[in-house]
C-alpha cells in the first residue's frame, strides 16, 4: 500500500480554496480550472478501477460544487492507487500531485 496523503493534502488544499473563492473570480476561470482537474483525476481513477470500460465524464454541475467534485475524483483515485500493487501503478500518484498543483497555481487562487 502506499502513502496517499501527499495527494489528499494538495487536492484539500485546492479545494479550500476553491471553496472561499469568490464568485467572481471563479467564473474568471478558477472553477474552470478545478472541473478541469476533478474531471482528469476521475477519468484516471475509472481507468485504473476498469481498463475495459469506457470513462464516464464528469458533469458541469456549476462554479459552487467544483470543491465538492474535485474532493471526490481525488479521494477516489488516492484509494485506488493506495491499494494499487506497487508496481502497477509506478508514477501514477507523483503525476497526479503534479497535476494538482498546477492546476492550483493556473488557477489564480
Amino acid at each position: 500500500m502506499r502513502d496517499t496523503s501527499e495527494l489528499t493534502a494538495a487536492v484539500e488544499r485546492f479545494a479550500d480554496r476553491l471553496r472561499t473563492a469568490p464568485q467572481s473570480r471563479l467564473q474568471r476561470g478558477a472553477a474552470a480550472q478545478g472541473l478541469a482537474l476533478a474531471r482528469e483525476l476521475a477519468v484516471r481513477a475509472q481507468r485504473a478501477e476498469d481498463p475495459e470500460r469506457e470513462p464516464v465524464l464528469m458533469p458541469d454541475a456549476g462554479v459552487f460544487t467544483v470543491a465538492d467534485q474535485l474532493l471526490v475524483a481525488g479521494n477516489d483515485l488516492a484509494e485506488i492507487l493506495r491499494t494499487a500493487p506497487a508496481d502497477s501503478r509506478e508514477g501514477e500518484l507523483g503525476e497526479a500531485v503534479r497535476l494538482v498543483r498546477e492546476a492550483a497555481e493556473r488557477s489564480g487562487l
